[in-house]
């Protein structure tokens, strides 16, 4: 197991949305969807990645090039724009194993977002947590991601210590991954968001890259199973994508087919905006606006009238 390890990143703690009480939540890399609005798009590789904050950089302060110099592979060139004075050439960056050019940058104006990790310092970090979970509220685990499953020998062996020393675990995920493998892992986990970007084959492709055959295949298959734990399936506002009543109706009825009478929607934020621009790619949804209330009380009764209880934002029940 300690040769086992799993590209992680982003570790949080103390959050109280992503599963019942407090949990630890952490952020597996690597992701087989490419949803436009990706508010974490660090994650969608199964690779370190080099982040630039231009925000942070002190070369127009103090002329400083610390990144250019240790750079060996002459990737990091210095540009005529004040806001954005460094260009980083990511493709060249790929294959980089030394990221010399954030360990020389002592204003983390360049960063390395990732780190590889063994499940038993996993481990060590949720006992380093566990404390605040034994309130009344409770708490545990949640994986995230990218998408976990994307590393799902990590991610198994990960739950599997989890219960061995009595962690509640969570997980969000997209649910696509081979349903023997899907099956399987879930059985070690006790309460899990599954994302549900869209009912349409083709319109789920539009914009993730994949079709959703199999993701509804393996929400049918987990609710149809014996699994003991509860599941909510969770689905991104996106303006005139998956927000109108043909596409809330038939997922109403999807999940009434199915026998699963719970739902979470999330609003759309431009939070990902900044992750995109740092790894020096655009964000196709930056003039979109939040999702108004209006709308998202209206996706709200839509679902109630089907029988679904519908959590809006970060006001689930659990």
């Amino acid at each position: 197991m300690e040769a086992l390890k799993g590209l992680i990143f982003d570790i949080q703690g103390f959050s109280v949305h992503d599963g019942p009480g407090s949990r630890t939540l952490f952020f597996l890399s690597g992701c087989p969807l490419r949803c436009e609005w990706c508010a974490n798009p660090e994650g969608l590789e199964l690779r370190q990645r080099i982040l630039f904050s231009p925000q942070k950089c002190k070369h127009e302060k103090n002329d400083c090039i610390r990144c250019i110099e240790a750079c060996p592979n002459k990737a990091i060139k210095l540009t005529q724009d004040q806001e954005i004075p460094l260009t980083i050439e990511h493709a060249i960056c790929k294959d980089c194993q030394v990221h010399a050019c954030t360990e020389a940058c002592y204003n983390e104006a360049i960063r390395l977002s990732g780190k590889w990790m063994a499940v038993s310092e996993l481990i060590k970090v949720t006992k380093r947590d566990r404390t605040y979970w034994e309130g009344k509220e409770g708490g545990g685990v949640t994986f995230s991601g990218g998408e976990p499953f994307f590393q799902k020998e990590f991610l198994r062996e990960a739950l599997k210590k989890c219960k061995e020393v009595y962690i509640h675990t969570a997980i969000e995920t997209t649910a696509y991954v081979p349903t023997e493998d899907f099956l399987e892992v879930m059985g070690y986990v006790d309460f899990a968001f599954i994302d549900l970007k869209h009912m349409n084959k083709e319109k789920h492709i539009e914009k993730t890259g994949i079709d959703n055959t199999l993701i509804l295949e393996n929400i049918k298959a987990l609710a149809k199973s014996d699994w003991k734990g509860r599941v909510i399936l969770r689905m991104p506002v996106i303006e005139d994508y998956n927000d109108g009543d043909k596409n809330i109706i038939e997922m109403a009825a999807f999940m009434n087919d199915v026998g699963l009478f719970e739902v979470n929607i999330l609003p759309f934020h431009r939070m990902g905006d900044s992750k995109w621009k740092q790894l020096g790619k655009v964000y196709k949804y930056k003039d979109y606006e939040p999702t108004s209330i209006e709308k998202l009380e209206h996706i709200q009764d839509l679902f109630l009238d089907q029988k679904i209880a519908c959590y809006v934002g970060s006001e689930v029940f659990y």
